[in-house]
């Protein structure tokens, strides 16, 4: 699977191998880390990710993808989705940057760049979660283009949705 690239970031598909090096906190020779990566939020989503390919298999292009800067490489975060579409054509997404690169819209811009590419795969539905609080967070997601639908005592949920391609598809076609 090829990098998503973007004007200032790479998206690189982690394999299941990338995801143990996060967990051991070990980058391979050909990966720079930058300060402050992984975080916990990094070690949690390779941890998913990882209990996505042992129970289904390698989900990609629906898993995990390392965030690294264009000008250098350094990973300074994550992004992907939680698993493979569900029966409606449905995913769910996360994304975290290092404190050190926060502010900068690098993690809107990483975003709008999954979405895009979730749409062009026929994904119908692509739903995500912040805390209440995070107010940063829920920033992103309304600049990427996702909208509140609910929220509960902890979390605010966000969603965005596309028309089903092959519903609008020429049936003479």
């Amino acid at each position: 699977m090829d990098d998503l690239v973007t004007a200032r970031l790479v998206l690189h598909p982690m394999s299941p191998g990338d995801a143990e090096r996060v967990l051991a906190g070990e980058p391979d020779s050909s990966t720079r880390w930058a300060p402050g990566y992984p975080t916990d939020g990094d070690v949690a989503g390779a941890r998913r990710f990882l209990g996505v390919c042992a129970s289904t298999g390698d989900p990609q292009p629906f898993g995990a993808y390392e965030i690294r800067l264009r000008e250098d490489g350094q990973a300074i975060g994550g992004t992907g989705f939680h698993g493979p579409a569900d029966h409606s054509g449905s995913v769910t997404i996360g994304y975290g940057l290092i404190p050190s690169v926060q502010g900068k819209g690098y993690a809107s811009e990483a975003l709008r760049a999954l979405l895009a590419f979730a749409r062009a795969r026929g994904i119908t539905c692509v739903q995500g979660d912040t805390d209440r609080d995070n107010i940063a967070s829920q920033r992103v997601m309304t600049a990427a283009g996702m909208e509140q639908f609910a929220e509960d005592e902890r979390l605010t949920y966000y969603k965005i949705t596309w028309p089903d391609a092959s519903a609008l598809a020429d049936p003479r076609a």
